[in-house]
């Protein structure tokens, strides 16, 4: 055989060791460019945010973010609603928006503080806190000790311009030692009793129920009436009891709106467009007015016509319709979306929870918001009677903010406490090792350089 010559098989193994891949091109295109992965555009993008959504601090952005954005647009527009009606009364314009900011501020702490309460200290707070209450709402209805503003006794006065509406806080602590009581009932089993499901919570709440209507105010009493059906309902209040129950609440509503022409007043006026006889849904009828005028993106801001004067309470129980005068829609729909995204995180908490605790007063703090936010919007839009409840974190009124924000820091609480919550934000804080920051140097013998 010829020394030049090489077998077949040994030529073909040579030719594969050494071969190099290069990178496909394509015909038409550049070479080492990635190809897209399939199902791009708004399919990837939503599962990015599917993704993003089902992340376990979500739902602790969304209550800390939303109860922020409508406490600092709350503040813009009591300032711009308050100050015509402010110099009305003589006052400087910034008077409303003072006691509003420093009311934001007492709020901003005590929100700071529940939200590092642990749980057991909100439940050793319950009971205390309903014991005051209680006391307060007894004060209340003491000649010369209670106040009456727009017809309802439900106010102490405090000296200078501070006043205190007891029943505010009623709420607070109607959820929080509601639910230390069906907790502890749950531990031991005995949640499936009807007895043990109503006694004493059903008294209980009928006795703040029956204090809020001494004084007259129909809105809180049926706030805290739905805070009472949330809690059973989250108890797992079978269907009959839930409905008796109604029931009971429904023919008390009845009689006591059918006593008073006032609410059968406020009743006729739902959907009104016309003031009426003896300007009977004034109120009503310009709110709808304001939020007309206001179109899309509003008049600006303080540019409304209807705070001069024409609408009644344009920076406590309609300050929605100022908002959509000087905001248009798209302020509005802004406001509603910060509303649902802070529900839907109060849901999420109270669902994803294992501790029956959280579980009620997550889902009880949520009713409270979002069933306040709904009769007062819906009395704006002319859906539902003028109740007088304010907007919560966003009317004019310390006593509703104070309560309001405590029961935001608890929904933060609840939230940073989930464990999947809790792992995530231990990976976020930074760990500074004083070892990990010197440098590992070998030591020298001496003389070398």
């Amino acid at each position: 055989m010829p020394a030049e010559a090489t077998p077949p098989g040994l030529v073909l193994r040579s030719r594969a060791a050494g071969a190099v891949r290069r990178p496909a091109v394509k015909r038409g295109g550049t070479s080492g460019t990635p190809s897209r992965p399939r199902g791009g555009g708004p399919r990837r993008l939503f599962e990015r945010a599917r993704r993003a959504w089902d992340r376990p601090l979500t739902a602790y952005y969304l209550i800390l973010g939303s109860s922020l954005l409508i406490t600092v647009l709350g503040l813009v527009m009591v300032y711009s609603a308050s100050m015509i009606k402010a110099l009305e009364l003589s006052l400087p314009a910034a008077y409303f928006f003072r006691k509003q900011f420093l009311a934001a501020l007492i709020g901003g702490a005590l929100m700071f503080a529940a939200a590092r309460m642990p749980a057991k200290l909100h439940r050793a707070l319950s009971y205390p806190m309903l014991m005051v209450t209680v006391f307060l709402m007894v004060l209340v209805q003491i000649p010369g000790i209670g106040m009456s503003v727009n017809g309802n006794q439900n106010w102490i006065y405090l000296g200078g311009p501070f006043q205190l509406q007891p029943s505010e806080f009623g709420k607070l602590a109607l959820i929080l030692w509601g639910a230390d009581l069906l907790a502890r009932k749950q531990d031991k089993r005995l949640l499936t009793q009807w007895k043990h499901m109503l006694v004493p919570l059903v008294p209980v709440a009928f006795l703040l129920l029956g204090l809020i209507m001494l004084g007259g105010d129909m809105g809180t009493a049926i706030i805290l009436t739905a805070i009472l059906f949330g809690l059973l309902w989250l108890a797992g209040a079978p269907t009959r009891l839930f409905g008796g129950v109604l029931a009971v609440a429904g023919t008390l509503a009845v009689i006591l709106i059918r006593t008073s022409p006032n609410r059968m007043g406020r009743l006729a006026c739902i959907g009104a467009t016309d003031p009426g006889p003896q300007d009977q849904c004034w109120q009503a009828v310009h709110g709808i007015y304001a939020l007309a005028s206001g179109g899309w993106f509003g008049s600006g801001l303080g540019a409304s016509v209807e705070k001069w004067g024409q609408l009644p309470e344009p920076h406590t129980d309609f300050i929605f319709a100022i908002t959509g005068e000087e905001l248009g829609l798209a302020g509005t729909l802004s406001v509603l979306a910060l509303f649902a995204a802070l529900g839907y995180a109060g849901i999420r908490v109270a669902g994803r929870t294992e501790d029956p605790f959280v579980r009620y007063a997550a889902g009880g703090v949520t009713t409270w918001i979002v069933a306040q936010a709904v009769i007062n919007i819906g009395a704006v839009l002319g859906l539902l009677p003028i109740a007088g409840v304010p907007l919560p974190l966003f009317s004019y009124g310390g006593s509703a903010l104070l309560p309001t924000m405590f029961a935001v820091g608890l929904l933060i609480a609840f939230a940073r406490d989930d464990p999947a919550a809790r792992a995530a934000l231990a990976m976020r804080q930074p760990r500074v090792s004083w070892k990990s920051m010197r440098r590992r140097v070998k030591k020298r013998p001496s003389g070398e350089r």
